[in-house]
Parts: structure tokens; C-alpha cells; sequence
């Protein structure tokens, strides 16, 4: 501890003795700092809110208003402070005056972007904060910025919309050809090697759904077989006339049981079995039929006539013989084109891979034009809508203020800083002096540094006329100090005297 503060003490000991040296120091660097201090140009801020909503007119695309809030927000700051409108202010404030070629513009507008911020308050409300050389300009470029935007921001947005509209009926010209050519390869394709072949898909998708209709209408096949054959052998085995007088005509016994008769046999030709209730009840209706055409007698006499039961069996007979024909030749016809296709894909291998690519060539052009064509459907709505009615609704909250008083620099702080550098700057000279300078403060260290023993230490004998001359330099010493000290309160009260008076 005592060494440390031997140390100490010999360092402010070192100071005191070179105290002039500081002094000057100080002096030098508190000039040349407030002079540099003094030549910053002072910037002046004006601030102005502003509200923007956006009146979500139609349904968002995401299905997410935030977000698309978000991008409007984000469009909003771009559109305030894009080099196109930073160059119309510099045109329309009192900066046209101070620009002469298109570089000058160009600076202009490169020192604009930085002087501007947009700051996002809330939800819709914005702030401007816009730095000049003075109050007066300042607010003129925030003014311009409102301006601006009021002017052009709708106007902007329909251009955009009709760009947005032509960009994408062009292309949707291109892709409704390219579509068109697909289609016309794809039809070709499927009049070389699918023909007649039901089902969609590719071509085993198709082949597939061929032989599974081939085999349902075997099957058909054999039904419709069994059935004629059926009906073939009741025709065998009833008269095709009934005997009777000429003229005579059935009652309505005979009639009845006519018709029950044919209505046995058609529901035989559906493949009905006895054990069928509906074969079970006609069954009892024939029996009570046949017993009520015995007791009733015919209506005149002579010839036979046609019997109405083989009658019916024979339009039978005709509709399943139809029937049978149809499913043969279309049994014939689908087996022919799967022969056919078998060939055709023998001799070319490559036939399912070309499909393939046709298909997927296909899907992928129908869905961007889908697409493209929903799009612009979108965007024509949007526009009408833009139209019709403001898509943006701007106030001005606080228009832009008028600054008295510089933001930038803080001259007072920065007085100080420059003041406190001086200081420093001046005691590290004298220390450092002191240190260059092989002198000895206090006995010890005259020990320390010659390693030999210390007797004794005579102290300074002061004269009354040194001491005197002491007290003069002193007194010149606080003065060059205290001097130091009013030039530094002199200028921060200036500093202060001008803004109130800006104010």
C-alpha cells in the first residue's frame, strides 16, 4: 500500500513540476477541438405522423390478412422513400436550387435516403422523421413526402394492376398454344394405339380396364346365352296355335290365364327358380286359372288361333337373340384391340414411356394455365375493385413541425468531451515528459533505481524572493487555468443564447 502510494504521489509530483506543459497542452487541444466543433454543420429534424388503413376489399390469396397487411405496410415504406419520389422532392423543395447536373440529383437523393426514417408506431400509424440543414427545409421534404405519396399512391397501384393484366394475358396466349399442341400430340397418340379402349390413365391403366370389361361382358355373355337358350326350349315345347272355332273369341278367364302363363315363362327366362316367392305365387295363381278356363265355354267355334303365350316367347326369343349379338360384337370388337395394341406394342417398346411423357407434358401446361388463368381473374377483380373504390384511406395525424432549435450535434456535450480530452491530454503530456527526464522525486526511489544505501536527503531551501516569484507564477497558472474555464462556459453559453433564440 505504501508503494502504491509513493507512486502516486510521485506521479502528481512529476505533473505540478511540468504544469505548464499541461497547461499549453490543454490550451492546444481545447482549441483545436471546440474550432472543429464549431464547424458541424447543425441538422434540424421535423417529424410528422401519419395513418394509413387498408381496407381489405376482397379476399386475401394466403388466406392471411396479417400477413397480407404486412406486405402492404412494407410497400407502403418502400413506395415513401423510392429514388423515384426522393428525386421529385429535390425538385420540388428549395434543393433545386443547390443541384445543377443529374449527379447533383443523384447525391441529393443518396443523402435523402439516409436523412429519412419510417418508423412503424402501430398497426397503421407511421412516423417521419426527416433531418435538414435547417428548420425550413426540413419540413419541406416531410410535406413533400405526404404530398407524394397522397398524389401518386392509387395512381401507382392501377399501372401496376394494368401491367399486371397484360403481363399475364401474354402469357396465358402462350400457354393456351402450348396446350393446344399437347392436346392435338395426345389425341394422336391415343387414335394410333388406344382406339377404342375404355378407361382414362396410362396405357396399363387402360389395358387393364379393357380386360376387366371384356370379362364382365363374358359373363354378360353367358347370361344373355343361358337365357335364349331357356326361352328356346318353352318355345319347343308350346303350340303356337290353340284349337277353337272360327270367330270364336277367349273369355276373360282364358285371357287371365293367358297372361299368367307369359308372365311364368318371363320371369323362367330371368333364371328365376321354382323356390322364387314370385314364381311361388304365380304357380298358385296358374292353378286357380286353369281350373276357371275349363268351366267357362268359348264364344263361337271352327279354326284354331294363335297362341298368345308362344307370342310372347317369341318377342323373347327376338330381344335375347339381340342382346346375345350386341355383347358378341362388342366382345369381338374389344378383343380385336387389345390384339391390335399387343402387336403395336411389341413392334414398339416404348410406346408406355412416350404416354408417360405425353400425359405429364399435358398436366403441367393445364395446370399453369389453371393457374395463370385464376390469376388474372384475381387481378381483374382487384382492379375493378381499385376502381370502384379507394383500396387505401390516408390521413395526416401531426403534420410535419417546424424545428427552431438544431437535434444534431449536441454542441454542449460535445464542449465538454472536447474540454475533459484537453485535460487528459495535457496531464498525459506532462507525465509522460517526466518520464523521459532521469529525476529522482524522494529518496527511496534515488535507492531504488542505484541499488546503494540513502544517508540522508537535504530539503529544498526556498528564498524569500523565489518564494515570491512562486507565488507570482502560481497566480499566472490559476489564471491560464481559470481562462480555460470561461472560454469553455463562454462557448456552451453562446451555444445555449442561440438556440433560445432559434426557438
Amino acid at each position: 500500500m505504501g508503494g502504491l502510494y509513493d507512486e502516486v504521489r510521485a506521479a502528481l509530483h512529476a505533473v505540478w513540476m511540468r504544469r505548464w506543459v499541461a497547461l499549453a497542452v490543454a490550451w492546444g487541444v481545447c482549441l483545436a477541438g471546440w474550432l472543429v466543433v464549431s464547424q458541424m454543420p447543425n441538422q434540424y429534424e421535423s417529424r410528422a405522423r401519419i395513418f394509413v388503413q387498408l381496407r381489405q376489399i376482397l379476399p386475401t390469396q394466403t388466406g392471411n390478412v396479417a400477413l397480407e397487411q404486412q406486405k402492404d405496410i412494407d410497400r407502403i415504406r418502400q413506395t415513401l422513400t423510392s429514388a423515384v419520389n426522393l428525386e421529385k422532392v429535390v425538385r420540388g423543395t428549395d434543393m433545386a436550387r443547390t443541384v445543377a447536373t443529374d449527379r447533383d440529383v443523384a447525391d441529393r437523393v443518396a443523402g435523402l435516403q439516409k436523412a429519412i426514417k419510417l418508423t412503424a408506431q402501430q398497426d397503421n400509424l407511421f412516423e417521419i422523421a426527416v433531418t435538414g440543414p435547417n428548420g425550413r427545409m426540413a419540413r419541406q421534404i416531410a410535406q413533400k413526402l405526404i404530398d407524394i405519396f397522397v398524389e401518386d399512391n392509387l395512381a401507382d397501384n392501377r399501372d401496376q394492376t394494368s401491367q399486371s393484366l397484360r403481363f399475364l394475358d401474354q402469357q396465358l396466349d402462350v400457354r393456351q398454344k402450348a396446350l393446344q399442341e399437347a392436346e392435338a400430340k395426345k389425341a394422336d397418340f391415343q387414335s394410333r394405339y388406344l382406339g377404342a379402349l375404355p378407361g382414362t390413365g396410362s396405357l396399363d391403366d387402360r389395358i387393364g380396364a379393357a380386360r376387366q370389361q371384356l370379362a364382365q361382358i363374358q359373363s354378360d355373355l353367358a347370361a344373355a346365352q343361358s337365357s335364349l337358350a331357356a326361352v328356346n326350349g318353352q318355345m319347343a315345347g308350346t303350340a303356337a296355335n290353340i284349337p277353337g272355332g272360327g270367330g270364336a273369341t277367349a273369355g276373360p278367364a282364358r285371357a287371365r290365364l293367358a297372361a299368367i302363363q307369359g308372365q311364368l315363362a318371363d320371369a323362367r327366362a330371368k333364371g328365376w327358380t321354382d323356390n322364387h316367392p314370385d314364381v311361388i305365387a304365380l304357380k298358385s295363381q296358374l292353378v286357380a286359372a286353369q281350373a276357371a278356363a275349363k268351366n267357362e265355354p268359348l264364344a263361337g267355334g271352327g279354326a284354331a288361333t294363335g297362341n298368345p303365350l308362344y307370342l310372347s316367347l317369341r318377342s323373347m326369343q327376338a330381344d335375347k337373340a339381340a342382346q346375345v349379338a350386341a355383347l358378341s360384337q362388342r366382345k369381338a370388337q374389344i378383343e380385336g384391340d387389345l390384339a391390335a395394341l399387343n402387336t403395336k406394342i411389341a413392334d414398339a417398346p416404348g410406346v408406355a414411356a412416350e404416354q408417360g411423357q405425353i400425359d405429364r407434358e399435358y398436366q403441367v401446361l393445364k395446370d399453369q394455365y389453371d393457374k395463370l388463368l385464376a390469376d388474372r381473374e384475381q387481378v381483374r377483380i382487384n382492379s375493378q375493385a381499385q376502381t370502384e373504390t379507394d383500396a387505401v384511406k390516408f390521413s395526416v395525424i401531426d403534420p410535419p413541425t417546424q424545428p427552431r432549435a438544431p437535434t444534431a450535434p449536441n454542441r454542449p456535450m460535445l464542449l465538454t468531451a472536447v474540454l475533459i480530452a484537453g485535460l487528459g491530454a495535457g496531464v498525459a503530456a506532462a507525465f509522460a515528459l517526466g518520464k523521459l527526464r532521469s529525476t529522482f522525486d524522494t529518496a527511496s526511489r534515488l535507492e531504488k533505481a542505484s541499488g546503494l544505501p540513502v544517508i540522508g536527503s537535504i530539503r529544498e531551501v526556498v528564498t524569500a524572493s523565489q518564494m515570491t516569484l512562486r507565488r507570482q507564477r502560481l497566480t499566472l497558472f490559476a489564471g491560464g487555468l481559470g481562462a480555460l474555464g470561461v472560454a469553455y462556459l463562454g462557448l456552451v453559453g453562446v451555444e445555449f443564447v442561440q438556440r433560445g433564440m432559434g426557438a
